[in-house]
């Protein structure tokens, strides 16, 4: 049995990983931290986990992180971290699903999270976590660097494309939405229900922090500069995620061609699904799952072709796609503990 940590376990991501790790065949979890509900069963915060989960959170002062295999960081930036160099001394694998470790240029990170990055010299080290498009080097990895929410869709959106090379890599739109619950579970007036609900806004137009960890990895398939246009919304629901992508095809190609560069790029992934050509997924059908569907579209047949991306914000866009990670990195089946049909309705 895998002896699992998980720092941070009262937020949405931490209970996440608390529903798809109590029925993991393999897992056993060990200690679940919390400096403000130390000694606090974790059923009793989360009732959903009554009779799957037994353990009470557990003080990171009081909680020995280093009896365990891996750990997960479900906390804000910079926790993960502070934390890291120790438990990966000591032998214990590391998947942060923050951002500490997904940017390896250490200035560029300062200069988008305003923190100073106390552990440079593991950001090398650090694999970024998206399986369809890492998978050898996840099994390989001791430090996982989970992809953020926006970055899953934009990436698997965009880079059968680029690898292609049929689009203009330095003219790409992504238009993406989010349920609430990709804020976080905290008191914020912005995330009120009666201030999110019947309403539709935008928000870090001006430069999001999503996008250079986008653009950095979409770079790695092309050779030609990325330009990313980025802007997210929140919408009023609680989960679920759609991202509308467009790009400027730049090679003449048929319809039929585009369909079959995403149906190879993603043949035999369980967690991908390209749907026919011209279908408009909805974010419905991925809800508790770790599944995300995508959709071509060439209005017009014209020179732009347009990807629909959906996904379950808390599954496939953090946890789920961590518990992925941690399968492959224990030589497991990569769809353990995920199978988990989407909610509908």
């Amino acid at each position: 049995m895998i002896k699992v940590g998980i720092v941070g376990g009262t937020g949405y991501t931490g209970v996440e990983l608390l529903r798809l790790l109590a029925v993991h065949p393999d897992v056993q979890l060990t200690a679940i931290t919390s400096r403000k509900e130390d000694g606090l069963p974790v059923a009793d915060m989360y009732p959903s986990l009554r009779g799957r989960v037994d353990i009470a959170f557990t003080a990171p002062d009081k909680a020995d992180l280093t009896q365990c295999d891996v750990v997960f960081f479900a906390t804000p930036h910079g926790v993960a971290m502070a934390q890291a160099p120790e438990l990966l001394a000591k032998g214990v694998k590391v998947i942060d699903l923050a951002a500490d470790f997904r940017i390896k240029d250490q200035a560029v990170f300062e200069k988008t999270y305003k923190i100073d990055h106390t552990a440079p010299e593991l950001l090398e080290q650090a694999v970024y976590g998206l399986v369809e498009l890492n998978r050898e080097d996840v099994k390989k990895a001791n430090l996982i660097a989970n992809p953020g929410c926006y970055p899953t869709t934009m990436q698997l959106g965009f880079v059968p494309l680029l690898k292609a090379g049929v689009i203009d890599a330095g003219n790409l739109i992504a238009d993406c939405k989010s349920g609430v619950s990709g804020a976080g579970r905290k008191a914020e007036i912005g995330i009120l229900f009666s201030e999110s609900s019947d309403n539709f806004k935008a928000y870090g137009v001006a430069g999001h922090r999503h996008t250079p960890e986008t653009s950095a990895q979409l770079q790695r398939f092309t050779d030609d500069k990325v330009s990313l246009i980025f802007t997210p919304h929140l919408v009023p629901m609680i989960r679920g995620m759609h991202s509308t992508l467009y790009a400027k095809l730049t090679k003449d190609i048929s319809n039929e061609e585009l369909q079959k560069l995403f149906e190879d790029a993603y043949a035999g992934e369980q967690f991908v699904d390209v749907m026919p050509f011209g279908s408009h997924p909805e974010t419905r059908t991925t809800r508790g799952s770790n599944t995300l569907r995508l959709a071509v579209h060439r209005p017009d047949n014209g020179n732009t072709v347009i990807v629909l991306v959906v996904q379950d914000n808390l599954v496939k866009g953090a946890s789920g796609q961590a518990v992925q990670c941690m399968n492959l990195m224990f030589g497991l089946q990569e769809n353990l503990g995920l199978n988990t049909i989407a909610l509908l309705p």
